[in-house]
């Protein structure tokens, strides 16, 4: 790493008043007496009414650099350093109003984040040496490091993004670039991590709404990582609206998780809100990003329609960054900062988060602000958008469809134009499941008796001929099997059908229903594209809850079954605990087993808290997970774990495989449970 000039002294002199304030706590008090004094004061923006003729402004100050690993990092003091210069180098900051920093106070940051956490981040500064010694491996496992200059910088950088937005939000300035680390994107209401200390940008947005009258705000990060603190701050919120373009990998990749999946799209007010576009793999370029802007940011911003745009502006997609391992070139970022410059009157902020290569993102910053500054970008050549993002952008339209009219996820779906001389796959894999399952376990079609059910389910809902004589019944619901493909060329993607074939593993659980004595009911929850025109168009959960609870009115209720098993896998979870909120009454009295079996990109599900069912769930709930599911994880509260009863953890990420693999676990739990419910001789219970 650079040292640059006086650092040295700079250093040695922080590290002389950490030593002498070795406890800190006394400090801390006093910091915070200091603080709430300052609260006191009348605020006052540092940029003036009349903005001297300037439309754009910046924030830069080389006293964030005070901020350093001494043993190297990529978050290292150079990446605001060579942006600044790159700037001064091709004269643009000539054209641009420096804003002066400040630090972050004390009632701005407890607009996102707790009390703890704030003191937690002051506290950094009086570690004496011993003490960031011992706490060296706590922040290398938040992903962070610290040193006495970090609670300054962090402070900085915070206060920076605010008056970036500040200046934009009264109407001072027209757009802002804040060059500012640490980073803040990653940083939690109650938890500092990814090399964030403060969530800079949820906490300006915070602050913009409580001193001005813009209310509607769209923040827009494309770092290469999911920005999980800024999703977490306004998650119930519909007066932000987040979106995130990341690299997602089945939530293997940093932050890690299911929480930055397309379907993590809010929660109450919020639902809809959160919306994250997360790329499968490495290597997405300006193609892909482009893309995904075309067919879903611009439209649901548009929709949304703000009063500010922040860009959470982490530069590590881009190409030659070794993290993000990524291919956005400098004219892909700013063709992406020119069409969100088209929103909210141009209101429009820039926030440094991520990006630790040097010259990409220098080079990339400078783009983005050759567009702040109203110059137009570079010409892109003709592009067209791979495979993997194609699929996820058309899958994220079918999830964000629910709640945004502008999204039309057959504009986005890869074989569109085809439908005419096409055959789906899933539609003849059900068939041949529905040939194998009569002629082999002489099992039945369950009738839709709705014409929109039978359009979308028909042949997909079987079951073995003693259901409704049968008194233990065992309800599987699920989606179709894994389709096993071996390609012929991997550039071509043709598929090699001779070495292809379908996973389903009903055909392993039948064998041990049948095997038990046991009747059984297939619910395929996959449905089938509606073709009723007069159908409303619904999402394949709610599709999936209302064919369930169509299932439990016509047919499971009626049965004489007095002990029900309900096992879910994947996306067949949701429905059946659904189903537990529609009709807890009579599911909680007859259900006696209730399986979910779980991948890793959802959390699992639990009923709400209505007729005890919370209390039926914990006694009769079965969760197979893999073992390296985030609920295992450091982070999940011991109560969250308890309300699922027994938790089973299974070194096997592969779904179709965990499931297979659990099969003598479920076996052993149902058994166990149903000793406890010996059969009567009664034919029928009542309704």
């Amino acid at each position: 790493m650079r040292n640059w000039p006086g650092m040295e002294d700079y250093t040695a002199q922080l590290s002389s008043m950490a030593v002498n304030n070795g406890a800190g706590s006394s400090s801390v008090a006093a910091i915070s007496r200091r603080e709430n004094q300052a609260q006191r004061q009348p605020r006052a923006s540092s940029v003036p009414l009349v903005p001297d003729n300037y439309a754009v402004g910046y924030v830069y100050s080389s006293e964030m650099m005070i901020h350093f690993s001494p043993h190297g990092h990529p978050e290292q003091p150079a990446r605001v350093q060579e942006i600044w210069r790159t700037l001064v180098q091709d004269q643009l900051t000539k054209s641009m109003k420096w804003i002066p920093i400040r630090e972050v106070r004390r009632d701005e940051a407890l607009l996102v984040h707790s009390e703890d956490h704030w003191d937690k981040v002051l506290a950094i500064q009086y570690l004496s040496d011993q003490a960031r010694a011992d706490s060296e491996d706590y922040y290398e496992q938040m992903s962070l490091y610290v040193m006495p200059g970090t609670t300054r910088a962090a402070l900085l950088s915070a206060g920076g993004v605010i008056e970036a937005c500040l200046a934009v939000a009264r109407n001072e300035l027209k757009k802002t670039f804040a060059i500012v680390r640490p980073p803040g994107h990653h940083a939690e209401p109650d938890e500092h991590m990814g090399f964030c200390f403060f969530n800079n940008v949820a906490v300006a947005t915070r602050v913009v709404q409580e001193a001005t009258p813009l209310k509607k705000i769209l923040i827009l990060d494309w770092d290469v990582h999911h920005g999980n603190g800024t999703q977490r701050a306004f998650y119930d919120n519909s007066s932000v609206l987040y979106i995130s373009l990341h690299r997602y990998e089945q939530g293997t990749f940093y932050p890690c998780g299911p929480y930055g999946s397309m379907t993590s799209t809010g929660e109450g007010s919020g639902l809809g809100y959160s919306v994250n576009i997360p790329w499968p793999e490495h290597g997405m370029g300006d193609a892909e990003y482009i893309y995904a802007f075309q067919k879903v940011v611009m439209p649901i911003a548009m929709e949304f329609a703000p009063e500010l745009v922040i860009i959470s502006a982490g530069f590590d997609a881009a190409e030659g960054d070794e993290l993000g391992e990524c291919l956005v070139t400098p004219t892909g970022y700013a063709h992406m900062t020119h069409m969100l410059s088209g929103l909210a009157g141009g209101k429009l902020v820039v926030a440094l988060e991520g990006g630790y290569n040097l010259d990409s993102i220098s080079k990339s910053a400078l783009a983005v602000t050759r567009v702040l500054l109203g110059q137009p970008p570079d010409e892109l050549p003709p592009l067209k958008a791979n495979e993997a993002a194609t699929e996820t952008v058309w899958l994220v339209a079918r999830e964000l469809s629910k709640y945004w009219k502008s999204l039309d996820p057959k504009a986005c779906d890869p074989q569109e134009g085809l439908e005419e001389i096409s055959f789906s796959i899933p539609e003849i894999l059900k068939a041949h499941r529905q040939h194998y399952m009569y002629t082999t376990h002489n099992m039945m079609q369950v009738p839709m008796m709705t014409p929109e059910l039978e359009d979308r389910f028909s042949s997909q809902v079987m079951c073995t001929a003693d259901t409704f004589e049968n008194k233990t019944l065992v309800v599987f619901a699920h989606e179709f099997g894994n389709l096993r493909l071996e390609l012929e060329s991997s550039a071509t993607c043709d598929v090699q059908l001779e070495r292809s074939y379908l996973i389903d593993f009903s055909k392993q659980l039948i064998g041990w229903v049948r095997k038990e004595g046991f009747a059984y009911l297939d619910a395929n929850l996959y449905p089938k594209p509606p073709t009723i025109s007069h159908s409303r168009h619904k999402s394949m959960e709610d599709a999936g809850k209302e064919v369930m609870t169509y299932l439990w009115d016509n047919y499971i209720q009626l049965s004489s079954a007095q002990r029900i098993i309900f096992i879910g896998h994947g996306p067949g979870c949701k429905p059946l605990v659904d189903l537990v909120n529609l009709r807890a009454t009579g599911v909680t009295k007859v259900v006696k087993v209730f399986v979910q079996v779980m991948g890793l990109q959802k959390m699992p599900f639990f009923p709400h808290d209505i007729e005890d069912s919370r209390a039926w769930y914990q006694k009769c709930s079965l969760v197979i997970v893999p073992t390296s599911h985030p609920i295992l994880g450091p982070i999940v509260k011991a109560k969250d774990l308890k309300r699922h009863g027994t938790i089973v953890p299974i070194d096997e990420t592969r779904q179709i495989k965990l499931i297979s693999r659990s099969l003598p676990a479920i076996e052993e739990f149902v058994n166990e449970q149903l000793s406890n419910y010996p059969l009567s001789n009664r034919t029928n219970r009542s309704m």
